[in-house]
Parts: structure tokens; C-alpha cells; sequence
């Protein structure tokens, strides 16, 4: 059976030993020596979810199907256990009761006691429409309503600032998921002139597209009735820097955030697992690539698990009302960076969730299974236990 090989990254070993020898004198008796060695081993616990092709959790492997690495280096597992969340915790579908399948019988299967976890509902409310905000609230309402076990604690927090601490009470948490709003602070409106995004923005300064640039040009020939090129060159280079000046502001904040809620989960035990929620941001210029790399470190270093939902759902890439376009060559140029902007918006989701072993649920309409999805406890964690000496 292939191995299944769990990094430690937590886990640093280090070894310190003295060693005092008394010297003899060959007329003087021998002398006792003080020195003492001193060794404590703590062990250091490694989580690992195995899931299949499918994404369902494995639950017959053995510990020789494990390998634990410390700095590349292998290290012994000096422990292996299974522990499983029986079955019995989740509720029949609405369909099964209409099939007229019975919901299992709690004695029929022995309830384990599931590993605690942690769980953080982010909601990005800087990046939403109004409109998934509140589909997406009301399914996030009846997951956490539903969906957790009595062990589990949980959070809701937003970029703008909203948070529910850490708690078990359901109710603080549908208070807190029902509070949060959209935010503008950073949004592009799309009703400039001329309508410049951050994303061909990025095309013109940072990647010196001529054609990008072209159409912003064209644009404010158009929207501002200009017949002189040059003015409408300035006006495009102006709208350009401040396009690009929000959005990476925008996304220094955003990422930042992301960042230092994982740096506050790092610290807390047993298992934690971060669910983004979102329609995507983009994270291309160098400076997002840098702190995506820190996020995934830090997660990484940690054993924290970043799942994400794509908030937007089986999307179109059509411009909407608010986005103003004129011509018929401006609407295909709008449409293509548009379209191509959404398109990468999602790219930060997928390498949060790959980058940390999480789940990206995108491409689908059914966010209330999504979400449970994402939110329910794995039904095998395997418990790796591995030696940390200390002097």
C-alpha cells in the first residue's frame, strides 16, 4: 500500500546532554561525580485526515502505511491510534425520510469521542455581492445550527471586523453571521470614466499591456465625449494609478487579515480548520504571491487545515447593469477583462485549500452542501505519536 507520508512541521526535536568526567589522581581515592543527564521526551500528537478520490475520509490504514517527517528527515511513531466520529451524528436527509429509511438507532453503533476542533467561519464582506451575501447567510445560518457537534467550537468572523468569539452557543453564532454586511470600502464600482479595474490596471502598470491600455483610452474617448486623444491618454494613466493603488491596497488588507486569524487559530489545540467564504479576489502581483506564500507557511508550520467556498456559485462572467460600457469595442473589451478577472479572482481559494490540505467547493449552486461539507468533522483522524526530547 502506498504511504501516506505527515510532515510534522510543528515538531522540533533537540537533544542537549553534559557529560562531566573527574579526573584521578593516582595516590588520591576516587571522587564521586555531581554531574547529572537529565532527559525528558514529551510527545508530539500529528492529526492526518486520509481521503480518497471522492474526498471521503479513509479509515483502514495501518501505522506502518505512515511516515513522519522532521525537517526531511523520518522519525520514529512511537504511537498510532484511530479515532472516529460515528456516523449517527449525522441527520437524514429529507429525502431519505420521505424514502421511509429510518435514521440509525444510537445503540447500534458505539459513540467515540470525536478529537475537539476549532472552526472559523470567515465571511468576506468586502468582496460579495448583496446578493450571495444573503443566500450565503442563510445557509451558513442553518449549518451551524445543524451541522456541528456539541464538541466543537466555533467562530464568525468578516474583514470589516465582525466576530462572535469563540463560542458553542449556536445562537451567538447566527447573531453574528446575520450582522455582517457589505462593505464598499475597497469595491469597484464600475461607473468611472473612464472604467478602469483593478485587474487591467495590473494589465497596463505592472505588465505594460498596450492593449489594456488602449481600451481604457478609448473608453474615456467615448464616456467623456473627448476628441482629443491626448487628454483621454491622461485621463486613462490617471484612472489606471488609482485603479491599482485601491486594489492593492485592498488586497494588502484582505490577505493580511486571512493571515493574522491564522496566526490567533495557530494557537489554539486540537484540530482547526479555517472556511473561507468568498467570490475571490486577485492575488497575481508580486507582493500577493509573498504574503500567500506567508499564509501558507504559517498554516503549514501550524497543522491549521484553510478549506474555501466560492460564495459566487455557478457564476456568469456577463456584465451587470452597473457596469457601464459604450461601443460596440469597448463591450468586448470590458467582457474579456471581466471574464478574465473572475476567472483568477477564485485562483487564491484553490491554493489556500491545496496549500494546506482543505477542500475547495466551487463551479455549484449547492452551497448548503458545500458547506456542510466543508464544516463537518472528518469520520477517521489518525493520531500520530512521535518523541520530542528535551534536556
Amino acid at each position: 500500500m502506498k504511504q501516506v507520508a505527515a510532515i510534522a512541521q510543528s515538531c522540533v526535536i533537540c537533544i542537549l546532554s553534559s557529560h562531566a568526567a573527574a579526573q584521578q589522581a593516582k595516590d588520591a581515592p576516587a571522587q564521586k561525580s555531581n554531574a547529572k543527564i537529565e532527559v525528558k521526551v514529551n510527545s508530539v500528537l500529528v492529526p492526518v485526515v486520509v481521503r480518497d478520490a471522492q474526498g471521503r475520509t479513509v479509515g483502514n490504514l495501518k501505522k506502518e502505511d505512515f511516515q513522519v517527517f522532521d525537517k526531511k528527515k523520518p522519525q520514529a511513531i512511537s504511537g498510532f491510534s484511530i479515532q472516529q466520529r460515528a456516523a449517527v451524528e449525522s441527520k437524514p436527509t429529507p429525502a431519505e425520510l420521505a424514502a421511509g429509511n429510518p435514521p440509525p438507532s444510537p445503540g447500534g453503533q458505539q459513540r467515540a469521542t470525536s478529537p475537539q476542533r476549532f472552526l472559523v467561519f470567515l465571511f468576506d464582506d468586502m468582496h460579495i455581492s448583496a446578493v450571495d451575501l444573503m443566500h450565503l447567510q442563510k445557509v451558513a445560518r442553518k449549518i451551524v445550527s445543524e451541522s456541528l457537534a456539541d464538541s466543537d467550537m466555533a467562530a464568525v468572523v468578516s474583514f470589516s471586523g465582525t466576530s462572535s468569539g469563540m463560542t458553542r452557543d449556536r445562537t451567538r453564532l447566527q447573531d453574528a453571521i446575520a450582522n455582517v454586511k457589505v462593505q464598499d470600502l475597497y469595491r469597484h464600482i464600475g461607473r468611472e470614466c473612464p472604467d478602469v479595474d483593478y485587474y487591467q490596471a495590473d494589465l497596463i502598470e505592472n505588465q505594460h499591456n498596450g492593449q489594456a491600455f488602449d481600451a481604457a483610452v478609448d473608453d474615456a474617448l467615448n464616456c467623456g465625449h473627448l476628441d482629443n486623444r491626448h487628454l483621454a491618454e491622461q485621463a486613462a494613466r490617471t484612472a489606471t494609478r488609482r485603479a491599482l493603488e485601491i486594489g492593492d491596497q485592498d488586497i494588502r488588507v484582505t490577505l493580511g487579515f486571512v493571515w493574522d486569524v491564522v496566526r490567533r487559530m495557530a494557537a489554539l489545540p486540537g484540530t482547526r480548520t479555517l472556511i473561507l467564504m468568498s467570490p475571490g479576489f486577485l492575488t497575481t502581483t508580486p507582493e500577493a504571491m509573498t504574503e500567500k506564500s506567508r499564509i501558507l507557511d504559517l498554516a503549514a508550520q501550524s497543522s491549521l487545515t484553510i478549506s474555501a467556498l466560492d460564495a459566487r456559485g455557478l457564476y456568469t462572467t456577463s456584465l451587470d447593469a452597473s457596469q457601464r460600457a459604450t461601443g460596440d469595442l469597448q463591450t468586448s473589451s470590458q467582457f474579456r477583462y471581466h471574464s478574465e478577472s473572475m476567472s483568477l479572482n477564485e485562483d487564491v481559494m484553490a491554493e489556500l485549500a491545496d496549500g494546506t490540505g482543505g477542500t475547495f467547493f466551487h463551479n455549484s449552486n449547492d452551497l448548503e452542501g458545500g458547506l456542510q461539507k466543508l464544516a463537518a468533522a472528518p469520520e477517521y483522524v489518525y493520531l500520530l505519536e512521535t518523541a520530542h526530547i528535551i534536556a
